[in-house]
């Protein structure tokens, strides 16, 4: 992925867009999608424009840094770019297909089922797709990282 700065050999520092809280904003989308049923669609995009404003200060923040340390133009670009492919694929397009896939499926799933009823039933898919948040988060960064290690990384000035 992409290089810590440290203040020493021993001690990294913190990462604001990766190792705090902050980094639930790059979820938020997640969030939408899995509530979709009951906010509706507008409210969904506004969840994926949160998550894109925190992919854009990330890119941001880590680009800027490395001007400042002094890096040639065409690493500070390539941080830049790396940055924004790696937060766009990890926390904004494919966990937010995925929950979509999910709470589809579920929607569909529960459709026939008699027993509950219609707000029950959003709420049920709801509920599976915030509970798979946490169980899709780190096999997608993974799999990022491993398909931007073998493709995009190689091209690192």
């Amino acid at each position: 992925m992409y290089e810590k700065e440290t203040v020493s050999m021993e001690t990294p520092t913190k990462d604001l867009y990766r190792d705090t809280p902050v980094r639930y904003l790059g979820y938020a989308n997640e969030v939408g999608e899995a509530f979709r049923k009951i906010i509706g669609g507008k409210w969904v995009a506004a969840t994926y424009g949160v998550a894109t404003l925190y992919v854009l200060a990330d890119t941001y923040d880590k680009s800027s840094k490395c001007h400042d340390g002094g890096a040639a133009t065409k690493k500070v670009v390539y941080t830049a770019a790396d940055t924004l492919l790696w937060q766009m694929l990890a926390s904004v397009a494919i966990p937010g297909l995925t929950i979509n896939r999910v709470c589809a499926a579920s929607a569909y799933l529960l459709k026939n089922n008699k027993n509950l009823g219609k707000m029950p039933k959003k709420w049920a898919v709801t509920a599976i797709g915030l509970a798979t948040i946490p169980i899709i988060i780190k096999p997608i960064d993974h799999m990022v990282d491993t398909v931007l290690d073998n493709t995009f990384r190689k091209l690192s000035p």
